[in-house]
């Protein structure tokens, strides 16, 4: 639990999207995985006109049934890759 709460102040910092290996792709990860570890996803899929938030719920709802401590996991270890 310290490592992933190090792993969300690592990501809340202003220069972490602007790293080198902060892809679009590598970024909608950490989302769907930051999401996944408070549980399921439970939001109605965003509409055609808002490309962004299916992005967001595309990457979150692809995890449906990963544990949030899989999740966790998983959040730190792609927070290390990109950093």
């Amino acid at each position: 639990m310290a490592a992933f709460k190090a792993a969300v102040a690592r990501a809340s910092e202003p220069d972490f999207p602007k790293l080198p290996n902060a892809t679009r792709e590598n970024m909608t990860q950490v989302y769907g995985l930051f999401k996944q570890s408070r549980g399921d996803c439970n939001k109605p899929k965003p509409g055609m006109m808002d490309p962004v938030g299916r992005a967001k719920w595309d990457a979150w709802d692809s995890l449906k049934g990963m544990s949030q401590a899989e999740a966790m996991a998983a959040y730190v270890t792609i927070i290390a890759k990109i950093d």
